[in-house]
């Protein structure tokens, strides 16, 4: 007897119950949001400094982590250069929620004057073998606008977690799949390997901490962190070559996006040495603009037996 799939791996749906008043504030922010995302590119990002710098004097939970995150990765940095940089890394976070608008809503028209992609011949090339792709990023503050770019050269599947507002999940997928592959719910992996062996694209990134149970600790800007061996597991089972993706914000409202070689003599083998060397990887793309990573998010929360919790809030 075929079991009955659980809602957790099934995408979201439209609901008749989406018209009802529960869900107005949602229509309400959604209509906001396809209304940045008409704005010039520019004055989305102007706007979204602006929120930045907001977002810097009231979420101090937010500028504690990532003040604690830099301090651990950047101990060569002086108490004001590491201020600094956190004040940057908020002000990232406040532009990418505009940014995460147009890439959602906004008209591809614009976004192609916007930004230049280097290494897509690696993809092809990927391709051309019958192979499937799997596209290694992180958590740059980018990711949105920047799939949204690579989108236009290159079709890809994405992982997504699903947003507990059914409406908001519904939106968010059928706008991307407006303009990429398919969207695949984190929980499955067997259709992530499957498209991988069909010769997709998918993109993925291993670069936050998922908890003990699935990760292997590994070095991160020197500090033990727990990485999931995601990558090297899903490029062996969907026989697909793994190539990473960087991308990055320029001043003037320009974007580039850097696409690797194929790696080799990948996977190895050896989990810690994959999840090591991909860690090591990562830091090289967030080293050329660590203002734009996601710093906010609690990297090092897991730790070994032993260690203490590196987030506690210290005792006045």
């Amino acid at each position: 007897m075929k079991k009955t799939p659980h809602a957790k791996h099934l995408p979201p749906v439209f609901r008749w119950s989406f018209l009802g008043p529960r869900y107005w504030p949602t229509w309400l922010m959604l209509g906001c949001l396809m209304a940045i995302a008409q704005l010039p590119i520019r004055m989305n990002i102007a706007l979204g400094k602006k929120l930045g710098q907001l977002l810097f004097h009231i979420v101090p939970s937010r500028k504690r982590i990532a003040d604690t995150n830099l301090r651990l990765c950047f101990p060569e940095l002086t108490d004001n250069e590491r201020q600094a940089l956190v004040r940057a890394v908020i002000e990232s976070c406040g532009i990418s929620f505009f940014e995460s608008a147009v890439a959602l809503w906004g008209r591809t028209k614009s976004l192609a004057q916007h930004h230049h992609i280097i290494g897509l011949e690696h993809i092809r090339a990927a391709q051309q073998q019958g192979k499937g792709v799997l596209l290694v990023g992180c958590h740059m503050t980018t990711m949105d606008i920047c799939g949204r770019m690579l989108a236009q050269h290159c079709k890809f599947d994405i992982l997504y977690r699903q947003d507990p507002n059914p409406l908001l999940a519904y939106m968010l997928v059928k706008a991307r799949e407006g303009f990429n592959g398919e969207s695949i719910i984190t929980v499955e992996t067997r259709k992530l390997v499957r498209n991988l062996q069909a010769g997709h694209v998918v993109w993925y990134a291993p670069d936050q901490d998922y908890g003990i149970k699935h990760s292997i600790f590994a070095p991160f800007f020197g500090i033990a962190a727990a990485t999931v061996p995601g990558t090297a597991r899903f490029a062996k089972l969907g026989d697909a070559q793994v190539i990473l993706f960087s991308h990055y914000r320029n001043a003037d409202g320009h974007y580039r996006i850097e696409l690797s070689p194929a790696l080799d003599n990948f996977p190895s083998g050896d989990d810690l040495a994959d999840v090591t060397r991909i860690n090591q990887l990562i830091e090289q793309i967030i080293r050329k603009q660590p203002d734009q990573y996601l710093w906010v998010h609690r990297r090092f929360k897991s730790r070994p037996n032993g260690e203490a919790h590196i987030y506690a809030k210290k005792k006045k």
